[in-house]
């Protein structure tokens, strides 16, 4: 019963996070691994238990969505679906020690991308600009990490987008959100077909989570984002620390 109490606790904070800034499988994962789940199951579960609340996501921007410069929404759906099939076959064929030795490098990737992966964008568009055409290879390539791992996979879309598009904010995060619904529940699909997932934990989250990023999207109406951005950043690097002491103290 315990081990369920976290995981809903987790649900509840991951779904917030979302809703706010991006950032809950940072909570879930980690706290699924606490929980007794092993890492690698751990990480399949809390995808699965996140999906309906991306989801939700995408349909409430859905008539925001618009393709980028000479590439439609539905070859960037494509490639996001066959990229996070290609990354949930990874970790199905990932053993659970290797996965245990990488994560907290995994954690590593995200908090870096999530804290100054819009920025490293805007700085790099700056000073080069790549042609469209590159847009499907590297949307592709966020897919598999998505599907594979996904922490602050959001944040690295909005990077790649600001670097390789035109395309205003409000225009990417109406994107980002559907194709990483798009990624994500692909990957879950092949995660629940693959035996991954620990469902009470799952459940427990997954309601936990819906009232979570419910209530926070309410809430965040009402934030500053800059501020809620920071506590969300803290919380990442907090998290991301505590794994690589676990993992080499």
């Amino acid at each position: 019963m315990n081990d369920l109490l976290i995981a809903a606790a987790a649900g509840l904070i991951g779904g917030s996070m979302n809703a706010i800034a991006g950032g809950g499988s940072f909570v879930t994962l980690p706290a699924l691994v606490t929980a007794g789940v092993p890492a690698l199951n751990a990480n399949a579960t809390s995808t699965v238990a996140l999906v309906p609340s991306a989801l939700a996501s995408a349909y409430a921007y859905r008539k925001h969505f618009s393709g980028f410069e000479r590439v439609s929404m539905r070859a960037m759906a494509l490639v996001s679906v066959v990229g996070g099939a290609g990354g949930a076959l990874l970790l199905l064929s990932t053993p659970q020690r290797l996965f245990d030795a990488i994560l907290p490098f995994l954690l590593l990737i995200g908090a870096l991308a999530f804290t100054f992966g819009r920025r490293a964008g805007e700085a790099l568009r700056a000073r080069v600009h790549i042609g469209p055409r590159a847009l499907l290879a590297c949307q592709f390539l966020l897919g598999v990490y998505g599907g594979y791992f996904g922490g602050a996979v959001g944040i690295m879309m909005l990077a790649t987008w600001s670097l390789l598009t035109n395309a205003n904010l409000s225009a990417m995060q109406a994107s980002r959100n559907l194709l990483n619904a798009a990624m994500n529940a692909t990957a879950a699909t092949l995660f629940i077909v693959g035996g991954l997932i620990y469902w009470p934990h799952m459940l427990a989250m997954l309601a936990a989570a819906i009232v979570g990023g419910y209530g926070a999207a309410h809430l965040a109406t009402r934030l500053d984002p800059s501020k809620a951005r920071m506590a969300v950043v803290t919380l990442i690097w907090i998290i991301t620390v505590a794994f690589f002491w676990k993992a080499f103290a």
